[in-house]
This record gives C-alpha cells, sequence and structure tokens, in this order.
C-alpha cells in the first residue's frame, strides 16, 4: 500500500494556509508559522527531513543579494517621488480639460493618465490614491456615473502592475529565473537561456497597451450608448486651446522619464537596476526643477519605501520556508503530477494554474501569489513545454487581475479609501465588473497568440 501522508500534509498545508490569510492573519507569520507547524508534523511522523532548512540561509542571502532585486526599492523610490511631485495631478488637470469637450473625454484622460504614470512609476498604491483624490471629484462635479468613475480610475491605477516598470514584474522575472534553470537542466539542457527582468518588461509591453486600448474602447462604448454616464466638461474653446502649452509641458517629464528608464532597458545600455537608478535620479531632478525638492519630501519617500521594500522580503522570507517545507513533504511532485495527469496536457496545466491564481487573487495579495505559487507551479509547467517569457507575462496579467477583482482587490481598498462615504462599496464593486472582463480578454488573447508576448523581446534582445 501506498503512503500518501506526506502528500495529504502538503495539502493540508496549502490549505491552512490560505485559511488562515483569510482570517486576516500577518501574511508573512502565517506563511513561516503554519509552515514549521507542519515541517514538525511531518518529522515526527516521518516525513520530512529537517536538512531541507539547511538551503534556506543561503537562499535568502543569495535573494537579498541579488544584484536585479535592487531595482525594486529604487522604483518604488521613484513612485513616491513622483506621486509627491504632483506629476499626476498636472497631467490630469490639463488632459482632463483638453478632452473634456468630448463625452467621455475626462474618462479618456483618466486612462492615458494612468499609462503615462503606470509607465513612470510602476507602484500601484500611488497611482491609485492619487487619480482618486484628484479625477474621482471632478467626475463626479461633471456629472459621471459613480459607477463608471470609479471603474475607470481603478482600472486605469493597475495598469502600473504590467506595464514596465513594474514591480511585481522584477519579482516574478527573478523567480521564473532560477525556475527555469532548475526546469532546463531536468530537460538535459545545460545553458539555459536567462529570463531576464528587461525580456519581461518588453513581453509585457504590447499586452499592456492592448488593455489600454480596450479600456479606451470601453469608454468610448458608454460615450455612444449612455452619453448621460459620461457628460462632455463645458469650458471655452479659447481657454481650452490655452491649454496646449500647459499640455506639452506636463508631459514633457514623463515622456522623458519614460524614454530614460525603458528606453535603456530595451536598446539594452542599462540593466533593470541601473535604469531603475536613472528613473530615482530623474525623478528627484523633476521635483527640483519644479521647486518641489525638499528634505521633508525625500525623508517620507524614503520612509515609505522602506516600509513597503521591507513588508515585501519579510513575505519573502515566509514564502520561502513555506517553499521549502512544501517541497520536502513532497507537494511538489504531487503538483507535477496532477497538472500532467490534466486533459489537454500543457494546455489543461496552464488552465487550471490560471484558475488557482485567480481564484486566490480574491482572498491573498500579488506578492503572496507570487512568492508562493510560481515556485510550485512553474517547474512542471516549465518542464511541459511552457514558454518561461509567455509564462511570466500571463502572470502577470493575471496578478493585475486579481489586483482589481473583488472582494479583497487591493485597488478597491486604496479607492475605498479615497472615495468619499456617498459612494458605497457595492458601487465600486459593480465598476470594476468590466475592466476586470477586459483584463481577462487581454489574458486570452496573450493566449491564443503568443507573439504578443515573445515577439517584442525577440527583436529587441535577440
Amino acid at each position: 500500500m501506498i503512503d500518501t501522508t506526506g502528500e495529504l500534509l502538503a495539502l493540508g498545508l496549502f490549505a491552512s494556509l490560505c485559511g488562515t490569510l483569510m482570517l486576516g492573519f500577518p501574511v508573512a507569520f502565517t506563511l513561516a508559522g503554519t509552515s514549521l507547524l507542519f515541517a514538525a508534523i511531518g518529522y515526527l511522523l516521518g516525513h520530512f527531513d529537517p536538512a531541507f532548512f539547511l538551503s534556506l540561509a543561503p537562499r535568502y542571502f543569495g535573494v537579498m543579494t541579488s544584484e536585479t532585486l535592487v531595482a525594486v526599492p529604487l522604483f518604488v523610490f521613484m513612485g513616491f517621488v513622483l506621486e509627491r511631485s504632483r506629476i499626476a495631478e498636472e497631467l490630469l488637470q490639463t488632459l482632463g480639460v483638453l478632452f473634456g469637450n468630448l463625452r467621455g473625454g475626462l474618462g479618456y484622460a483618466v486612462v492615458l493618465v494612468g499609462a503615462v504614470l503606470a509607465a513612470s512609476t510602476g507602484v500601484v498604491g500611488a497611482v491609485v490614491v492619487t487619480m482618486s483624490l484628484i479625477s474621482l471629484p471632478t467626475m463626479l462635479r461633471a456629472g459621471y456615473d459613480p459607477k463608471l468613475a470609479t471603474g475607470i480610475i481603478c482600472a486605469s491605477a493597475t495598469l502600473a502592475q504590467i506595464i514596465p516598470p513594474s514591480t511585481v514584474l522584477v519579482f516574478v522575472a527573478d523567480i521564473l529565473q532560477g525556475v527555469n534553470q532548475a526546469a532546463q537542466l531536468r530537460l538535459g539542457n545545460q545553458a539555459p537561456e536567462p529570463v531576464s527582468v528587461g525580456d519581461l518588461f518588453a513581453g509585457a509591453f504590447l499586452p499592456g497597451f492592448v488593455l489600454v486600448a480596450l479600456l479606451l474602447l470601453w469608454v468610448a462604448f458608454h460615450a455612444l450608448v449612455d452619453p448621460a454616464s459620461c457628460p462632455p466638461l463645458a469650458l471655452p474653446d479659447a481657454e481650452r486651446w490655452a491649454l496646449r502649452r500647459r499640455v506639452v509641458v506636463a508631459l514633457v517629464f514623463p515622456s522623458l522619464l519614460i524614454v530614460s528608464v525603458l528606453g535603456s532597458i530595451l536598446a539594452g545600455i542599462a540593466t533593470a537596476t541601473e535604469s531603475a537608478s536613472l528613473g530615482a535620479s530623474g525623478a528627484l531632478l523633476f521635483a527640483a526643477l519644479r521647486g518641489r525638492l525638499s528634505l521633508g519630501l525625500v525623508r517620507e519617500a524614503s520612509l515609505r519605501t522602506a516600509l513597503t521594500t521591507s513588508m515585501i522580503f519579510v513575505i519573502l522570507l515566509g514564502a520561502s520556508v513555506f517553499s521549502l517545507v512544501f517541497r520536502g513533504l513532497g507537494g511538489e511532485a504531487l503538483v507535477e503530477e496532477s497538472l500532467r495527469a490534466m486533459p489537454g496536457g500543457r494546455i489543461g496545466a496552464m488552465a487550471v494554474f490560471m484558475a488557482v491564481m485567480f481564484v486566490l487573487g480574491f482572498f491573498l495579495d500579488t506578492f503572496e501569489i507570487v512568492f508562493v505559487m510560481v515556485p510550485i507551479f512553474g517547474p512542471p509547467l516549465l518542464v511541459m513545454g511552457c514558454d518561461p517569457l509567455w509564462l511570466g507575462v500571463m502572470i502577470g496579467l493575471n496578478l493585475q487581475t486579481s489586483f482589481l477583482t473583488p472582494p479583497f482587490g487591493a485597488t478597491l481598498f486604496y479607492m475605498r479609501s479615497a472615495a468619499p462615504p456617498a459612494i458605497p462599496t457595492g458601487t465600486l464593486w459593480r465598476g470594476v465588473v468590466v475592466p476586470v472582463a477586459l483584463q481577462l480578454l487581454t489574458l486570452l488573447l496573450v493566449w491564443l497568440f503568443p507573439a504578443l508576448a515573445t515577439w517584442l523581446p525577440k527583436v529587441v534582445f535577440g
């Protein structure tokens, strides 16, 4: 009789982890504490070898000293500095008024500003709060349907999750790098091609702007079918044309920042870390040129960056403990056997992975999902023949959807904190139904046409 105690403990560990996280316990301590408890049970039952923990310190030290991951605090710092420099406020005010004479004009402006900010900050929380505080009152005063207004803002803000530079994509690329090397060695390939942050940034570029186009079409559809939900903003033509200079000035710095950060990566001039350094320096320079650079601004941005980065890496430590225990209990082999047994082979296995990630996105944070799910499902999917670059972009799109999906999408909590009490939470949830559907459509398009994710990296990096 086959002893399945280890596999049952691995399943119990995963189920217990999801349950305790949904109860609201601190993520990092839940990941590590639950894993240690099941490791102790497995050891007592003779199904876990404590020697697995010997690799924890070298593994985590390798993460903490990774040059690639230095880009994370730098991109976070850049985002916070730009938030305090009021770049979003200036863009929204100028573009909003410029397009305001069109039905849905404010909606177009919010989507375009969301794309620009996504490509120049990569920090979702900063973007959604800033855009909510600035654009939501204006849209409501103009007579926009609250459901449509909040949906546009939330969807536009989450573009920072997929449009480079994205802090989530940095971690996905770093984890996939190690996972792909292990998978290729299992397949007998002694020199696997690296999955760099630059590759993933380039791969996410086209899908991100496909999503921007779909959001603009959604606003246009509302303007055509239900014009009362997105009325034009009355403004004399003379005053509107006078805004052209302000629009140009407001767009100059974000455009330069995007070109310097993404352009340096795609041109092969700089690594992701070097481009992040350039972006952080550029953000400080912009604040100085606008007369807004101060010791207080730098201090606040540094503290918020330290808090955000510390939270992420503490969660990563807990996730590392979980991965080791899950593997030690035989969970990784169980997952691979289960995926191989799925109808449809690789397609069925990928569908299960995407479905599990999407459901977990209802309850767990993006980084929690990345740190837990990718090391578990990544190796078998890559061994089964999935392109690592395509897989990384699919993960990014799925995680962006989870960031927006009710009831626990983080974007909704950010919006709830910034929206007036008169807008009920149910309105926020209904407002993101269509954006979630559009994100799922983008995910499907990338699934059916993998070249959307793989063509640009091959062109740029050969």
